[in-house]
């Protein structure tokens, strides 16, 4: 296993780390204890060290807690889990749901905590106002939160100021080859590294989708340039050949996905990509970006949108629809627009007065195609689930 180091803490953390939201589950839905300890325990043998978990993963804390208390191995990783931003209401949900995850997860402390999908800065303002960062030092002085950092599913220009917003000790982003420039993007990924902010990366195989999910084209490019190495492998070795990735989550729910991580991990240090390894990567996205229908380079240069659209995030998830299938973009879109979040970033929210227009370098006619994500990704019955659930969540 290789090891990067937590430069603020000075934590050697292992490159590859435990995603614990897919936690292998039985036939009532319910978490595999067996096997789920079986894979904890064989991860930490085999040198993972860093483990994230949230509040809102169903039976994941209570699961990841009772492995680690069982076997004595608490002080032998590190824990990485979130606050639910979006079931707070008010500062006194801050210790009610902390106080809720020491108690699953069995310890006296987080070594890493996170603001769970934190989107913009106009949400990190508004804790900032119940109080959050007298909260976080509290927390901190008393021993209980190591760390402090968040998880962000937004634009990238929000990234780049909810990162100076407050003096992080890690953050937590989307990154994968198959669009470098989703949300963060590889302009956040370096702007944290800069400022020497550690970065974990999820969804490096985009949900499995990078693993199981590609067309068979792109699998066969990967199987002529190297028979040995998964679709899986080689994404995750794209990752890790940036150096400012310092942990790389993987969900892993059964044997055969952590053996063939490891094997990957044992040799991803920084620059681990051939030149013609590196190459591959053009052709593979060739083949995902065939099937695209609005051909957005993810530049940014439309943005900042005046409303707060998310324009290069919508037309990644609508893009998503046709490579990856449905599930899988309207999971994007969701995460990209934040329509819980006090501020907005659907497209509905767009008022077609042509700023991103004139700033388009391809000239696409965004004002246009943004009502086609619109219609796709926000039905009837989708608007109508979001009004219901801001109105439960009072979100103004």
């Amino acid at each position: 296993m290789q090891y990067r180091l937590d430069k603020v803490s000075g934590n050697k953390l292992s490159v590859l780390g435990f995603g614990c939201m897919r936690f292998p589950r039985g036939i009532g839905g319910g978490i595999d204890m067996r096997k789920t300890e079986s894979l904890v325990m064989n991860a930490i043998e085999r040198g993972v060290n860093y483990f994230d978990t949230a509040y809102i993963y169903p039976g994941s804390e209570e699961a990841l807690g009772a492995v680690l208390e069982k076997n004595g191995a608490r002080e032998r990783v590190f824990i990485a889990t979130k606050l639910p931003l979006v079931f707070l209401k008010s500062s006194a949900d801050f210790d009610r749901f902390f106080d809720k995850e020491l108690e699953r997860l069995r310890t006296d402390h987080i070594d890493y905590y996170l603001m769970h999908m934190l989107t913009n800065r106009a949400q990190w303002d508004r804790l900032c106002t119940w109080g959050i960062a007298a909260w976080i030092a509290e927390k901190k002085n008393s021993g209980k939160i190591r760390r402090i950092g968040f998880s962000f599913h937004g634009s990238q220009a929000e990234f780049l100021q909810i990162l100076d917003a407050y003096p992080w000790e890690f953050c937590q982003i989307q990154y994968n080859y198959s669009d470098e420039n989703f949300q963060a993007g590889k302009t956040g990924l370096k702007a944290a590294a800069e400022k020497g902010t550690p970065v974990v990366i999820m969804e490096p195989l985009l949900g499995g989708k990078l693993a199981n999910g590609l067309p068979d084209e792109a699998v066969k490019i990967f199987k002529r340039a190297n028979p040995s190495l998964s679709p899986a492998g080689w994404a995750l070795k794209w990752v890790w050949n940036h150096e400012e990735a310092t942990v790389v989550l993987s969900g892993m729910n059964a044997q055969a996905q952590l053996d063939d991580n490891i094997a990957v991990a044992e040799s991803a240090v920084p620059g681990c990509l051939e030149e013609a390894e590196a190459a591959v990567f053009t052709d593979v996205r060739a083949v995902l970006n065939a099937s695209y229908k609005i051909h957005c380079t993810g530049c940014n240069y439309c943005m900042p949108c005046p409303k707060g659209v998310n324009i290069p995030g919508c037309f990644a998830a609508y893009n998503a629809v046709f490579a990856m299938g449905f599930v899988q973009g309207m999971q994007q879109f969701v995460t990209s627009t934040t329509p819980t979040s006090p501020k907005r970033a659907s497209p509905g929210q767009c008022v077609k007065c042509g700023a991103c227009e004139r700033h388009c370098p391809q000239h696409l006619p965004i004002i246009k195609d943004l009502q086609i994500v619109r219609r796709k990704m926000e039905p009837g019955w989708f608007r109508l689930g979001i009004a219901i659930a801001r109105k439960f969540l009072k979100v103004e």
